[in-house]
Order: C-alpha cells, then structure tokens, then sequence
C-alpha cells in the first residue's frame, strides 16, 4: 500500500534548550530547512539596500513596506492553500481585480452601504473556488487550465462590469480608505498585543505539549517553550518601537498577520489541517486513508480564491480607486512568487501559512529597494525572477536530500 506522507509541522524537539537546537540541526542535515533561507534571503537583502540607501531602514518606510505588503500577502495566503495540496491557481490576479471592481460598483455606482457590497465582492470569490472544485473534481481538467481560462475569462468580465469609464474612485472619506490608508494601532494597544502573542504562543505550545505527553509522545519542555515565548516578546516589542517612531503599525497589516495566523492554527493544529498536507503529499494514500480528497480539494480552491478577493478589496481601498488594471499586471505572478519564496513546495504537501507572510516581504524590500535607488521595474522583475528561480531550486535540492536521507 501507498505510504500515506503527511506535513502539518515539525515534531517538536524533546527535552530542554540544547536538546531542541540538536534536533533543529539534525532536521537541516536531513533537508528540512523551513524558513531559514527565506530568512537568511531577507536579512542579505535588507543589509544590501540599507548599505546602498540608508532611507531603505528606516521607521517611515518600513511602515509603507508593511502596507503595501498586506493585499498581497493575502492573496499570496491563498495561493498556499492551493499549493499545499499540489495544485495551482493561475486566476487570483483576475479574481481579485474582478472583486474590488464589484465592490466599488455597489458601493459607489448603485449606493449600497460597504457592510453589503463588500460580502457581496468576497461570496464571489468564494463562488468562483467552488466552481473550480467542482470543475476539477468532477471532469478532471488540471488546474492549470482551469484556472488559465479563469484568468482570461474573469478578466473580461472585469473589463465589461466597469464599461467605458473604466475606472471607478472610492470616496476618500469612506471606511474602506480610512482603513487602508489612515488607521494605524494605537502605540499602547500595539505593545498590548505583542504582549497577548507571546502569551498565545506559550499557551498554545504548553497545551499542544501537555496533549503529547498525555499521549506518551515526546514533547517540549516548558523551559524551551518560556525561552520561545521571550524572543518573540522581544522581537516583536523592538519592531512595533521602530514602527511607533512615525505612524506605526496599520490596521491593515494587523488584519493580514491575524489572517495568517487564523490559517497557521487550522493547518497545524486541526484535523482539517491534517488532511490537506496528507493530500499533497499523496493524495492517493489520502484517500484510502478515509480522507475526503475532492473536498479537501474543493475546500482548497474556495480559501483560494476567497482570499484573493479579499485582497483585492484591500487593495482597492489602499488605492482609492478601482480600475481596469486592477489585479493586472505582477499582482498575481507576485502572490504565487510570493507563496513560493517564502516556503512553499510547488510539489504539494509542504508549507505553512507563514511563507506568504515572508514571501511578500521578500518581494516587497526588492521594489521598495530598487524604488529608493530610482531604477526602474525592469531591474525588479529580473531581480524577483531570480530569487523565485533560487527558491525553487533549494526547495528541489533538499527534497532530493530529504529522499536519500529518509533512504538511507
């Protein structure tokens, strides 16, 4: 029989502080290398455009870079539920533009409050998912090209829904741009939620490890789980301090950590989550499993494309306009880029929901970096290119090492 391979996380580390280091280091020999290239990739580029423009680091913009990160990162969010279960949506791009151009039609051309039209644009996507599930499940038409006429389709109806005026502007003094452009946390209800992160993360962590030690499975050690829960209180603490020295932390890049956290716990810690790595890794073992794999499948493209048009939403409201570009040009190679970069296998079944997190900040340091050294988005495309291309070669080569490792 098949062997049935699932990735939901790591196993935790036994013992204390040095135990766990071992254990980290025995899994990158074995291939399993996690976020440390696209951290050790963030932290060279960071240090080479600070060494070329000494703005690059600075509070004002890291603050833009975190703004114009969060629509992205969203999409991208769901590009790595799709990813994750080995198949691809070339359409979220498309979906996203079709949304906000949805929802700014409702909400500007027929008067709906935005409490209604912005549902409206977000079912739609979810819609469109559901389709493509349907589509693939039942015909067996690979994604790939499903989501290709998705793509050209949807953009046409894009074009259609805003007519010959092509273009429609949000009012500047509505919710949705406030919220985009203007909301920032409050520095005392900023340094509160850090506080409340770090919390969760202890709590999290000691509940997961006591369930394994109920079970007689190995398990952290609450030593190494307090040393965890202080480093990322600290961590945490000195960026939103950076942040606070102008605007600090917008409301909009709140919602889109909240978002990958909410999907980090349903993949790593819910039976669901269970189920969509064991079909990525072998979807044909899933189903003997007792998995339901066209439901998983189906549930996969639905948060898909549902988060792209959240998104594009998003978006919509940072620019305070919809128009017939939205959702064009490299919003959607830069949300699958994105996904890639910050993790996620190509080849299914490995991931989780902080690559598009990592991934889009990649991206964004590289056009906030070149955008500051006035060279033109010719160099960024190239630039993006070649570190997509790195990322996936590394994600090739320590399956290859995780194959002959598990071998040998």
């Amino acid at each position: 029989m098949t062997e049935l391979r699932t990735r939901p996380a790591p196993a935790p580390p036994p013992g204390g502080l040095r135990a766990a280091a071992r254990t980290t280091l025995d899994r990158v020999r074995g291939g399993d290398l996690g976020v440390l290239p696209v951290v050790a990739g963030l932290a060279v580029i960071w240090t080479v455009f600070q060494s070329l423009n000494p703005i690059f680091l600075s509070s004002t913009n890291l603050v833009n870079l975190t703004l114009e990160s969060a629509s992205v990162g969203v999409i991208s969010l769901g590009v790595v539920c799709v990813l994750l279960v080995g198949q691809i949506d070339l359409s979220v791009g498309s979906i996203s533009g079709l949304s906000a151009a949805v929802m700014a039609v409702l909400y500007v051309d027929r008067g709906l409050p935005a409490v209604v039209a912005v549902p409206a644009a977000v079912l739609l996507g979810c819609v469109i998912g559901w389709v493509y599930g349907q589509i693939f499940n039942r015909f067996g038409v690979p994604s790939f090209v499903i989501t290709l006429a998705g793509l050209l389709g949807l953009l046409g109806v894009h074009l259609w829904l805003l007519g010959p005026k092509g273009a429609v502007n949000l009012p500047f003094d509505s919710g949705l741009v406030r919220f985009a452009q203007l909301a920032f946390v409050p520095p005392w209800l900023s340094y509160t939620l850090v506080v409340v992160a770090a919390a969760g993360l202890f709590a999290s962590g000691h509940a997961h490890a006591r369930a394994r030690r109920a079970a007689s499975l190995p398990a952290v050690s609450t030593r190494w789980l307090l040393a965890r829960s202080v480093l990322l209180l600290a961590g945490l603490g000195a960026a939103v301090h950076y942040l606070n020295r102008t605007r600090g932390v917008g409301w909009m890049f709140v919602l889109f950590l909240a978002l990958v956290l909410a999907l980090h716990y349903v993949l790593s810690r819910t039976r669901y989550g269970r189920a969509v790595y064991a079909v990525g890794g072998n979807a044909e073992a899933a189903r003997r499993a007792g998995i339901d794999v066209r439901r998983v499948y189906t549930s996969a493209f639905v948060l898909g494309t549902t988060l792209a048009a959240v998104g594009g939403v998003l978006a919509a409201a940072r620019l305070a306009a919809v128009n017939q570009s939205s959702g064009g040009g490299d919003v959607n190679l830069n949300a699958i880029a994105a996904a890639v970069i910050g993790g996620t296998s190509l080849f299914g079944g490995r991931g989780t929901a902080f690559a598009a997190l990592l991934g889009v900040l990649v991206i964004q340091s590289i056009s906030s970096g070149l955008t500051l050294l006035n060279l033109d988005s010719s160099f960024r495309f190239m630039v993006t290119g070649a570190v997509l291309l790195l990322a996936v070669g590394v994600d090739s080569v320590a399956r290859r090492s995780r194959a002959s490792h598990g071998r040998a």
